[in-house]
């Protein structure tokens, strides 16, 4: 892991998929009049030159940018695309956020905010792995490290859950949902950390 921000390449390939996704999704987002992912879009933007910002700084290895990258579009995807009416979901908006994909059991909501924050728990290991190197010290995913980071992508999905917050009480007619959503969110949310964590570890024994 190189640390010289000299020295690290622009991901010209997953920055140019980004840019794609994120284009056709304003064209949809015009369209429908979706007001909320006009929101999310800005909020995505903001997120995209954070990242960027951090990859200069401790190269983010290009398998860890493509699953973020991934997870913007399933994010993307999940508030623009239409479901069929029969398709099993949460009324009242028939997209892809809303699909129980096993009914009353697994929504793609729920598979989203796993995927993610399981995501950011990597990312937030290999940004601790990356300042142990500026220290001379390679960093062992032992179980504190680990607890570590998967409490620090819960927390990056708490905050998700304050931007969607942030949504509700700005704009009218939201898919965000109530409160028990907001729960399963974060229980979601705490699943995908904790998966992350033992892949890391799994991955490190192997």
């Amino acid at each position: 892991m190189q640390s010289a921000s000299n020295d690290i390449k622009t991901p010209w390939a997953v920055l140019l998929f980004t840019a794609a996704y994120l284009l056709a999704a304003v064209v949809g987002a015009s369209v429908t009049g979706n007001r909320e992912f006009v929101f999310y879009l800005v909020v995505m933007a903001i997120l995209i030159a954070v990242v960027f910002g951090v990859h200069r700084r401790i190269h983010i290895p290009n398998a860890l940018l493509w699953a973020l990258s991934i997870w913007g579009l399933l994010h993307m995807a999940g508030g623009l695309l239409p479901i069929p009416s029969h398709w099993p979901h949460e009324p009242p908006n028939a997209v892809l956020y809303s699909w129980w994909v096993i009914p009353q059991r697994l929504k793609y909501d729920q598979f989203v905010h796993a995927y993610g924050f399981g995501v950011t728990t990597w990312l937030c290991y290999h940004g601790l792995c990356s300042i142990a190197l500026d220290y001379s010290v390679r960093l062992r995913p032992s179980f504190g490290v680990l607890t570590i980071c998967a409490v620090a992508g819960m927390g990056f999905g708490s905050l998700n859950e304050i931007i969607e917050f942030v949504a509700v009480l700005s704009l009218p007619n939201t898919n965000v949902g109530g409160y028990i959503n907001t729960g399963w969110d974060l229980v979601s949310n705490a699943v995908g950390c904790v998966a992350a964590a033992v892949a890391i570890r799994l991955g490190y024994s192997r």
